[in-house]
């Protein structure tokens, strides 16, 4: 988490400016992910690793990731 908001900060953001920006992205992220998803998320933005035995035993609702970045 310290090296993105190392990486917003130098492009010019204040530090409430990237905490702002990263609760954006991640309120995003959670509107194209399927709920289970979520807790997962918020581990990885407390600086935790996320567990991803989870994921692996529910790799058909990956479907819900298509998309998530646009169409190529």
């Amino acid at each position: 988490m310290n090296e993105l908001k190392e990486r917003l900060a130098a492009l010019g953001l204040s530090a409430e400016m990237t905490d702002q920006v990263i609760t954006t992205v991640a309120d995003f992220v959670k509107t194209k992910v399927p709920e289970s998803y979520h807790p997962m998320i918020d581990d990885v933005l407390a600086g935790n690793k996320p567990d991803f035995g989870g994921i692996l035993g529910s790799l058909g609702s990956l479907g819900a990731l298509t998309g998530l970045f646009g169409k190529k």
